[in-house]
């Protein structure tokens, strides 16, 4: 097992990943920027490095920073956390030349993953059914316009190394492709250094399903059921649940094989997560892979048992998976709502600033992930989530009982937060009653 790891992130994972290493006996070491100087993160760890300025190209996405932090530390491995280096296959590389354990896939699997276009290959060559999409990468208008019209309108226009919801844009025709299709490519470099683009057909209002996998160094991959990440709001998830209700044991036990297949398809080590598109008629489609934690792992922590950080460190470790498939249990109903710094009315615009009252719900059934406190100055450098709610009941409709008496009781004075829009969610009806695709947000921001 590891002696120390140093947490290459910040926020409410980088404290979720030093509560793990506390509780497995490995000490940790945090990084933070000088923004981050009064985090939680930094004060909880056992050991703490500045590595630079707020600009995160300065200190949290700089590799040459942190990998000397943590050899200044004597960190034998690196956690990456979601977001900034997590899913670059050069940090990945470089820790591995390092000797530093890097506690996520290879980096040649982050490569041939992160790269859309060649995930759908390996997942089709593999048997994995995917949406009818282009032949490869494309990066002209002209090409990627005769591309389109091959496919058949809708067309979804994807950042081939993008992720986030950022180079993603939805074009209907032929009339709005061309500006559609730059405005993506543009985004597409400016957010990831590369506008190589793909193109996929659009599946109207599907259900967005996540298939949480694990997969150690001796061959063994099992699945934990999946998450609905349906309630999106420009791509990016606002609040996820699991198990879906509109999957059956069925339903279920075929695309979890269909997940634990595509992750053998690429060799695939440590936790991840298969991402796929329910049509109304039932139908999934492979759509991409992340390689990290995934920000709503802690839906499928509660309804299974299973600690999914503990579990990436104890893999990263070479041990072999403690669970086999038949040992998994789903049990009851988890939902997850994420907590921003922000202004719904106010087109979500950012609310940095200091907390000046807090108060955090607690009970059976109901846990925080938070890296805030009273006091604590929200800067606005970076992503303006504060704390991530989660509740777990015996079946559904406790589960959202138990999410409205939470959000009820929750207080976060200071900075304009998303709080009410939450709970407006889990008061609709169309929610409660599970009638949710991907463009449910749009359709209750109009009521």
């Amino acid at each position: 097992m590891f002696h120390k790891i140093l947490i290459a992130n910040r926020g409410e994972i980088a404290v979720r990943i030093i509560r793990a290493c506390r509780q497995m006996g490995i000490k940790s070491v945090a990084v933070f920027s000088e923004a981050d100087r009064e985090s939680l993160h930094a004060m909880l760890a056992d050991e703490a490095l500045c590595i630079g300025p707020a600009r995160s190209d300065k200190s949290y996405l700089d590799i040459e920073r942190i990998l000397s932090a943590a050899e200044a530390s004597g960190a034998d491995a690196i956690h990456p956390g979601f977001g900034f280096l997590s899913e670059n296959a050069s940090f990945a590389k470089y820790c591995n030349e390092c000797n530093i354990k890097f506690i996520g896939p290879s980096s040649d699997i982050i490569s041939r993953m992160g790269d859309k276009s060649a995930a759908r290959e390996t997942m089709k060559n593999a048997g994995i059914p995917v949406t009818p999409g282009g032949k490869g990468v494309l990066r002209e208008a002209d090409e990627a316009l005769l591309e389109a019209g091959r496919i058949g309108y809708p067309v979804m226009i994807k950042a081939a190394l993008g992720g986030g919801g950022k180079g993603m844009r939805i074009s209907r025709s032929d009339e709005d492709f061309t500006e559609n299709f730059m405005n993506a490519r543009r985004e597409a470099l400016n957010g990831f250094s590369d506008d190589s683009m793909y193109i996929e057909k659009y599946i109207e209002n599907p259900r967005h399903i996540e298939i949480q996998i694990l997969a150690d160094e001796h061959g063994n991959v099992i699945h934990l059921g999946e998450r609905d990440c349906s309630l999106q709001r420009r791509h990016q998830k606002v609040l996820e649940e699991s198990p879906c209700i509109a999957i059956d044991a069925d339903l279920r036990e075929r695309i979890g094989e269909a997940a634990v297949k595509a992750a053998k398809a690429c060799g695939y080590v440590n936790a991840g997560t298969i991402e796929f598109l329910l049509d109304k008629d039932k139908n999934f489609y492979f759509m991409e892979m992340n390689t990290r934690i995934q920000v709503e792992h802690p839906v499928t922590e509660m309804v299974t048992g299973i600690d999914i950080v503990k579990e990436q460190i104890r893999i990263a470790a070479g041990m072999p998976l403690r669970f086999k498939q038949q040992d998994v249990k789903i049990t009851g109903h988890a939902i997850e709502c994420r907590i921003n710094a922000e202004n719904p009315e106010k087109n979500f615009m950012p609310s940095p600033g200091r907390i000046t009252n807090l108060h955090i719900p607690g009970g059976n059934g109901i846990r925080v992930d938070a890296h805030i406190y009273n006091g604590y100055k929200v800067p606005s450098n970076y992503d303006s989530m504060l704390l991530k709610l989660i509740v777990h009941g015996d079946d559904r409709q406790e589960a959202i009982a138990k999410m409205r008496s939470a959000l009820g009781e929750i207080v976060i004075e200071g900075p304009d937060t998303n709080i009410d829009f939450e709970y407006d969610i889990i008061n609709n009806e169309a929610y409660q009653n599970g009638d949710i695709d991907t463009g449910f947000i749009e359709r209750f921001m109009q009521l």
